[in-house]
């Protein structure tokens, strides 16, 4: 008996497409995150959604665009919501955390967010609202709010790539005579890389957020 014949594949449209925004923004994080960001190129990502470049180009107008959705993408998982609900500090710590928790996973994409702007960013105006509402009801004033802002995000991206590097980044070698303090210092902490980074990011954070409300306290804001 013959085998029978595979089905006829139907007409029309296909009952899902081949393309969302989802997949799209899926699939740049992947290239960004296991190629680095100089294979993200819109061939590339078409190579990588199996379509051709034209078709992609009918779903996404260039690799800005993709680049605003993958910020986006990112940004949306960091917790803000502690603002207008606890206290200022306690809140900008709690999204300060968040935020390199955040980017710990995604430390590919730190050279190309961090100077992103943030236009037709949705969930990343939304995030900035709200953290600039925050500090501006605790008395932080005029541009002080988006120093902060800054100044926080600076210190959570280098946070972030710390949180990944390698147990023996401080190991000297066959030269830690020519820095003895440094050395012996760097062999006290944690064995453990993530537990030195963490308590690193804690001593950080606590002074900053110290000289934050050394500031409020000193009415400079």
């Amino acid at each position: 008996m013959a085998p029978a014949a595979p089905p006829a594949r139907g007409r029309g449209r296909p009952s899902r497409p081949v393309l969302s925004t989802e997949r799209i923004t899926d699939a740049a994080i992947r290239i960004v995150s296991t190629r680095g960001y100089r294979h993200l190129t819109m061939t590339g990502l078409a190579r990588e959604l199996e379509v051709s470049t034209s078709a992609l180009y009918n779903h996404t107008p260039s690799k800005r665009d993709v680049l605003i959705r993958v910020q986006d993408r990112i940004n949306d998982g960091i917790d803000c919501s502690g603002f207008g609900t606890l206290p200022w500090d306690r809140a900008l710590e709690l999204w300060a955390r968040s935020y390199r928790d955040c980017y710990a996973k995604h430390t590919a994409m730190i050279p190309v967010m961090a100077v992103l702007p943030v236009a037709d960013s949705p969930h990343t105006l939304r995030m900035y609202e709200t953290v600039a509402r925050g500090l501006a009801e605790a008395g932080f004033a005029g541009g002080t709010v988006v120093d902060v802002v800054v100044a926080v995000e600076s210190f959570v991206f280098g946070s972030a790539y710390d949180a990944t590097a390698p147990a023996e980044i401080f190991e000297p070698g066959d030269r830690a005579e020519l820095a003895p303090v440094f050395t012996r210092s760097a062999r006290a902490r944690p064995a453990d890389p993530r537990a030195a980074a963490d308590r690193a990011f804690d001593v950080g954070l606590g002074a900053m957020l110290e000289g934050f409300r050394a500031r409020l306290a000193a009415g400079r804001d």
